[in-house]
């Protein structure tokens, strides 16, 4: 099946709060890999809405940027590739400081998230009679 276009707004845009601040004074790595997880299944459900979808694997995802509290962090999401069971779907988080009018690139990657059926079993992304 073909890949619906990416989408011309982000998965998730939210602003980032003190509660996810680690010693150093900035944003939590694994507070961005789970918004990162959350805009994946967001654009899984975009490309294939009839199944319920899990998260089975990240790929090289590696920070560039800190991320701090007040910015709003944006999660775009993309899917680049439909196998039977799973959808690829790469994610780019910005972020923009309070005051600025640019985003910056923080971290992206890769997440691979396989459709399950009610008992957790893969079942195939597009199954008969869908789309």
């Amino acid at each position: 099946m073909a890949l619906r276009e990416p989408s011309s707004q982000p998965a998730i845009r939210v602003v980032m709060m003190p509660r996810d601040v680690n010693p150093q004074g900035t944003i939590f790595g694994g507070v961005l890999l789970s918004l990162m997880d959350q805009a994946a299944a967001v654009e899984a459900a975009r490309q294939a809405p009839q199944n319920r979808y899990v998260t089975v694997a990240f790929d090289r995802v590696e920070f560039h940027q800190p991320v701090h509290v007040g910015d709003v962090v944006s999660i775009w999401a993309s899917a680049t590739r439909v196998g039977r069971t799973s959808i690829t779907v790469h994610v780019e988080v910005q972020a923009q400081s309070r005051g600025q009018t640019t985003q910056t690139t923080v971290t992206q990657g890769d997440v691979v998230m396989v459709a399950i059926d009610e008992a957790g079993k893969p079942v195939a992304v597009f199954g008969e009679g869908n789309r």
